[in-house]
């Protein structure tokens, strides 16, 4: 799963990376959790990219009860496709979540505790996180959009760490994934599968993480040997 991440970078970096035609103005952000306040990107067919921002924790819009979106802030790459809570969202609403790393637990034996570790491509580049989007409406008109991450199987680096980790996209894949007029799964299930290990990077991190309220940047300082 991917339950924990960052975004850190400027607006103009993010605009950048993702071909915005204007400059947001992000918070940098070290320790992302559910049910907080996500950077995305989605595309609009008139007026192209736009900057978002969403609950992380995806709400079908069906859903009586909006605290469902605490439970689904993954989606599997292998069901997506055919879960109802995201089946909508993967034909017409897909989304890049901003981000430059994330993190993940390893299960250490004899320890208690698990061993958080962070997870960069290259030296901290911006990448998007495949995700879905939808927007929940109330009883009393009030509404709230909301994302989801793709998850797939571990690469060779994450292997070791977890059993999961999430979707990263190629910036060549965004237009494809991000075009709503594109309704055919068969098209973009090839884009849901692990990144390539050599261009990663993983390396240990402070229990201190585990806590959501602390965000600060030592979250990404590497651990004392």
């Amino acid at each position: 799963m991917c339950g924990r991440f960052t975004q850190t970078q400027s607006g103009s970096a993010v605009a950048k990376a993702f071909q915005l035609s204007t400059v947001p103005s992000p918070q940098p952000r070290y320790n992302i959790a559910p049910t907080q306040p996500v950077s995305a990107i989605v595309e609009n067919p008139e007026q192209g990219r736009q900057y978002r921002v969403f609950q992380w924790g995806l709400i079908p819009s069906w859903s009586k009860d909006p605290s469902i979106g605490s439970r689904l802030i993954n989606a599997r790459a292998e069901t997506v496709a055919e879960k109802p809570s995201f089946r909508a969202a993967f034909k017409r609403r897909r989304c890049l979540v901003v981000a430059d790393g994330f993190y993940e637990w390893q299960r250490v034996i004899g320890q208690k505790q698990k061993q958080p570790f962070y997870i960069q491509v290259g030296e901290g580049d911006l990448f998007g996180f495949a995700g879905l989007w939808e927007q929940w409406e109330s009883g009393d008109g009030s509404y709230i959009e909301s994302c989801t991450i793709i998850t797939t199987e571990p690469n060779e680096l994450m292997q070791p760490i977890h059993n999961r980790m999430p979707v990263i996209l190629h910036p060549e894949d965004y237009d494809l994934w991000l075009d709503p007029r594109l309704e055919k799964g068969h098209s973009l299930q090839p884009l849901l599968r692990p990144y390539e290990p050599d261009p990663m990077q993983a390396y240990p991190v402070s229990l201190q993480v585990n806590n959501p309220r602390h965000e600060a940047a030592d979250c990404i300082e590497p651990l004392a040997a």
